[in-house]
């Protein structure tokens, strides 16, 4: 089971070194399990608890705290030399109107004398403004002045910008890293987590999590950082600039924020569980499809497509109408900005004008401050919109920390197996169950001896896979120890315990790569000839020389492009490379046609031999040959013995036999 992890909810994690093949086996339902269509109708997730996900989302960026604060260098220099831009644009706009005022006036007087003029003609008011200017009448506009305050205010946007886009460059970086490591830890924590986990979860709601969950973390991430950091500088530097040109306006401009603050508060706080809804919806959708997907040809054979149209355009409607409104309720922060800022940028436009007229301010210095107003609801307005992005975000890393905080595995034990162990395993007072108010197993022993051929019949649901599933420690005991070679399965590590077993299924497991590659999958150190030798023991080789590739073709979709009869001696093979010591087969010939049957049959003699074989069967004309077979009823085993021993007994068995080969069709 290593190598490549396919999540599902009948099968656990994938873990490196174990030479099991195929997919788990399906454990029997119970309580609180997954069937085909589980988790559909799960109650509501809570509510989103914003601030501790927050604080720890922020957390995930700690390792690179030294970027960040390279981050915040860089975005310190572009704000100020963008916040001193307009003033410098001022000054250009007052050498502009200076040199216009000049031109009218007489050539040779001095500033003081024309003034002086202007009040005895009782202008009072373009006496005063006349003031506040520097100019020199009569000479017109000083280009030379005017190009240097222009040349020196590209120089600045030019490095502003230079800055910005280091900025964005490591920021980037940072946030990619970060997404990183959260993708490796995901990964990792899936191949911790028990089967029990992955039978209470649908596929999909787990793959969104890993890929839809995960996306919109890191463009949340790298868009609200950005934000955020240039907007607070921005609001600082801006506000600075404000006071040192009016205090009376800069204190205009403030009126916009607790108008900001309060309507970003209303309205994030309404958005807020429709984001926790929207992602809620996209998992299921997600899980939906894929169950449809996957079981699409039993929906058309059952006609099923209207009732799973249905319910694809129900829950598709429930994450348009969540999405909607989480979109639409959040979307309005960014008008309800613009409209504050409107109003200020009115308020400083008269309040401005008026200054200029009375000589307290210069023309110029009302356009810088009307350019700084526009900078400084700008980035408001941006923190208003970004909590829109921030809480699309944090909703996803909650759900995302809520898979990192499952419970799992117990932790690895450091031992080993003996080496050259031939695989006898002992079951001792063995007790399990699914759920504590069920009872599965209980006080279940018996020895399989190196070499035996353990068959387990019983009917559905009696515990057969539940015990290979605790002999591959898919799951623990709740009391009694299972030992491997007179070893504690649970005093070695799974990788260990594993790989020292494999296992054939009834649904076969292939991945996107060659028949070779999915055969050298057993053990990948195995040579061309080794390979090539357990392909014709198990009949592979027969059928891929008929395939235009041979070994090199290319397995479509887990093997669409071969048989299931085919994919079956594919997994087969891939044991028999693997050799193993304990060999599981559960339901391993299902489905090969009979004559391939005794074909296989007799490679899996073969491959038994010297080695402890299980093997899981419904047919019983498979396991005649059993060195012992063991009936399971509710988790017991009520007889053992060989065939023709339970046979003569006339019990279970025996009933199981006569229902498969001799009784006649009866009617129900």
């Amino acid at each position: 089971m290593s190598g490549r992890s396919t999540p599902s909810r009948t099968g656990p994690p994938a873990e490196t070194g174990t030479t099991a093949v195929g997919r788990p086996p399906r454990p029997p339902m119970g309580p609180g399990r997954g069937g085909p269509f589980a988790g559909m109708n799960v109650p509501a997730e809570k509510a989103l608890n914003f601030w501790p996900s927050a604080r720890r989302l922020l957390g995930t960026l700690r390792p690179e705290r030294a970027w960040l604060v390279l981050v915040i260098v860089l975005s310190v220099a572009a704000v100020a030399l963008s916040v001193i831009g307009p003033r410098l644009l001022g000054e250009g706009t007052n050498i502009i109107f200076a040199g216009v005022v000049s031109r009218d006036l007489p050539a040779g007087a001095s500033k003081d004398e024309v003034i002086a003029g202007l009040r005895a003609a009782g202008q009072d008011s373009q006496a005063d403004m006349l003031g506040a200017m520097t100019l020199t009448p009569g000479t017109g506009i000083d280009f030379t002045a005017l190009a240097s305050v222009l040349l020196w205010a590209l120089a600045l946007y030019v490095l502003a910008s230079a800055f910005m886009w280091v900025q964005a460059y490591v920021l980037n970086g940072v946030v990619q890293r970060t997404v990183y490591r959260l993708r490796e830890r995901i990964e990792a924590k899936i191949n911790r987590l028990p089967l029990r986990y992955f039978d209470s979860i649908q596929r999909g709601e787990l793959l969104s999590r890993v890929t839809n969950d995960v996306d919109n973390i890191s463009q949340s991430l790298q868009q609200s950082i950005s934000q955020a950091v240039t907007s607070l500088l921005t609001v600082f530097g801006v506000l600075l600039m404000m006071f040192l040109l009016s205090p009376t306006l800069a204190v205009i401009a403030l009126v916009t924020v607790p108008l900001t603050l309060v309507t970003t508060a209303v309205i994030a706080k309404r958005s807020q569980k429709l984001f926790v809804a929207q992602w809620k919806h996209t998992g299921e959708l997600n899980g939906q499809i894929e169950e449809t997907y996957t079981g699409h040809a039993l929906v058309k054979v059952f006609g099923r497509q209207q009732e799973v149209g249905e319910r694809f355009r129900q829950k598709n409607a429930e994450l348009y109408q969540a999405s909607f409104g989480a979109q639409f309720i959040s979307g309005l922060i960014m008008p309800a900005m613009t409209f504050i800022g409107n109003l200020v940028y009115v308020g400083i436009a008269v309040v401005g004008g008026l200054q200029v007229a009375s000589g307290a301010m210069q023309l110029g210095d009302v356009q810088a401050f009307i350019q700084y107003s526009r900078q400084f609801t700008m980035p408001l307005a941006q923190l208003g919109s970004m909590a829109n992005l921030l809480q699309s975000g944090v909703a996803s890393a909650e759900r995302v920390f809520s898979l990192l905080d499952e419970p799992e595995e117990s932790p690895e034990a450091v031992g080993s197996v003996p080496a050259g162990g031939r695989g006898r395993l002992v079951f001792e007072n063995v007790s399990f169950s699914y759920s504590p108010d069920k009872p599965l197993i209980s006080s279940l022993s018996l020895v399989a001896e190196p070499g035996q051929t353990v068959a387990i019949v019983g009917p559905t649901g009696a515990g057969k896979t539940t015990l290979v599933n605790l002999m591959m420690r898919f799951y623990e005991l709740d009391a009694g120890r299972i030992t491997l070679d007179g070893v504690d399965v649970t005093a070695v590590s799974r990788r260990e315990l594993r790989s020292r077993m494999g296992m054939v299924l009834q649904d076969t497991w292939l991945f996107g790569g060659t028949i070779r590659d999915n055969i050298a999958y057993g053990r990948p150190t195995a040579t061309e000839d080794e390979i090539l030798e357990a392909a014709q023991a198990t009949y592979v080789d027969r059928f891929v020389h008929s395939l235009p590739e041979g070994y090199d073709t290319v397995l479509e979709d887990e093997g669409s492009n071969v048989s299931a009869g085919e994919k079956q001696l594919l997994t087969i093979a891939r044991a028999f490379l693997a050799r193993p010591s304990v060999l599981i087969l559960d339901e391993a010939t299902s489905s090969v046609d009979t004559r391939t049957e005794v074909l296989v049959q007799q490679a899996m003699s073969a491959l038994r031999s010297d080695r402890t074989s299980f093997v899981i069967a419904h047919r019983l004309s498979t396991i005649r040959d059993a060195d012992l077979i063991l009936v399971m009823e509710s988790g017991q085993i009520v007889e053992q013995g060989t065939h023709t021993s339970l046979l003569a007994a006339g019990g279970a068995y025996a009933r199981l036999y006569e229902a498969q080969f001799a009784a006649p069709v009866a009617e129900v």
